[in-house]
Parts: C-alpha cells; structure tokens; sequence
C-alpha cells in the first residue's frame, strides 16, 4: 500500500515515529513489529543525522544514540530490506535530513530506498522551493515525496506544498520542535479542517502528540495522525525491553 492509500481510508492513520538504530537496529526490527501488531498504519522511520535541527532534545538523544551504536542511511535501507523480509506489511515513509540523502545522490538514494521497500520520504531541511531535481527523480520513480506546511504557511506556499507532495502533506501543529505537550495547540481542529479544503492530498499532524486524549481529539478530524518523542522516550527509558513498551503505550494510545 502507498502512503497515499494509508491516508485515504476515511479513518485517521496511526503513524508512529522511531528513530532507527535506536538503542540498536537489532531491536528497532522488534520495536516495528510491535508497532504493527499494536494497529500502526504507516511508519515514519527516523534515519540519524548528527545535526538535527527541527527534533527536540528527546529525538536529538535518539540519533545521537543511534549514531553511536553505528547507524547509517545505508544501514536504514538494510533495515527496511529486513522488515519486509520479516513480513511487515505497513507503508514506511523515511524521516530524514538532506545531508545523507544528498552524499548519496537523489537517483541512487531513491532506487535504493524503493528497492528495500520504503515507499517514500520526508525530508525534513528540503523545503519545496528547492526541492526541484528531487522532485524530478522522485516522479520519474514513483517514490513518495512529504513536505511540510506549519501555523505560518501563508496560502500561497501551502499551494508549492501540496504541488510537490505526492504521499501526504505534514502539518507541523506549533511553531517550534518536535517534543511531546501536554496540550494541543488551540484551535488546531478548524486549521485542520481549513487545511483539508485547500490541499489536494491527505494531511497528516504531528508534532506534540503524545497521549490518548490527544489521539482521540484528532480522530476522523485529520488523516494521520504522527506520534513520535512520546515513543522515542519510552524506548530511551526501557532498552533492554522497548518493544513490549512501545507495543502497550501504543495500544493504549488507540483504545
């Protein structure tokens, strides 16, 4: 299933956030499976970069963790080939800054990351006005691409973003970086229903998301829904068993 599809339903896709490698890819392959089995529609998969400026302190300590246990976009692909051999069967959208992507070349990254098994890709620093050559080769693949829109986004570039989005537009529910709150930004269910008046493909909401109270508020409101530093915490604090965490956080999350 493409990331488009997963979004399209007419429910809210759950879409977990992990950093790979993260305490090691050993056991991210089992913290995946968890996440599937507890009712993940799609996967952000995070790939580590050592200057992650748009994540917040419980996501930088995920990569820095990540890194030093010896992880590396071509390791991520590995990953992914492993996952589908595995069985898992969730589309897998990589969350990724440039940097990596761009050492590796924009054809080469692309074909490698279809032929692993990942059906797209954020990137996070790549805004759209600059984004033309990946673009290119990304349509030239059929490789899924995700830019995002914010608060700020004036009407105007909204409109580049939904042009250059081909999987889904991410919506960034605050200005700021990623982290989890303890309370949803006001009024983000009328931008949410403003947003989906505008843009042409599904939106998904993440950013601050981290409790079931917070899930249930977006249900059938938005088309995905991004939980991530709530997870990443809970694997930083439980690396001997994260799998098991994340799978009951998750659950708990969707009752």
């Amino acid at each position: 299933m493409s990331l488009r599809n997963a979004l399209s339903t007419g429910k809210s896709a759950f879409i977990p956030f992990v950093m790979a490698g993260d305490p090691n890819m050993a056991e991210t392959e089992k913290i995946v499976a968890a996440l599937e089995r507890a009712g993940a529609t799609a996967l952000e998969l995070g790939v580590p970069f050592s200057d992650p400026v748009a994540d917040g302190v419980t996501v930088q300590k995920a990569a820095e963790r990540a890194l030093a246990a010896g992880a590396t976009l071509n390791g991520v692909l590995e990953l992914v080939k492993k996952l589908r051999a595995n069985g898992i069967k969730m589309p897998i959208c990589l969350f990724s800054y440039l940097n990596p992507i761009y050492m590796m070349g924009y054809e080469a990254f692309i074909t490698a990351a279809l032929k692993a098994g990942a059906q797209g890709a954020l990137i996070v620093d790549l805004p759209p006005e600059e984004a033309g050559d990946y673009r290119a080769a990304a349509k030239k693949h059929g490789f899924e691409t995700v830019f995002l829109c914010s608060p700020t986004t004036t009407r105007e570039r909204l409109k580049l973003v939904d042009d250059y989005s081909s999987g889904f537009v991410y919506y960034v529910s605050r200005e700021g970086v990623t982290g989890a709150q303890s309370a949803l930004p006001q009024q983000l269910e009328q931008k949410i229903a403003a947003l989906k008046t505008e843009l042409k493909n599904p939106v998904a909401i993440g950013f601050g998301i981290s409790t079931p109270e917070h899930v249930r508020a977006l249900s059938g409101k938005a088309d995905g829904i991004v939980v991530g530093s709530a997870l990443v915490k809970i694997i930083e604090e439980n690396p001997a068993n994260a799998a098991a965490a994340v799978e009951v956080r998750v659950r708990a999350l969707l009752a």
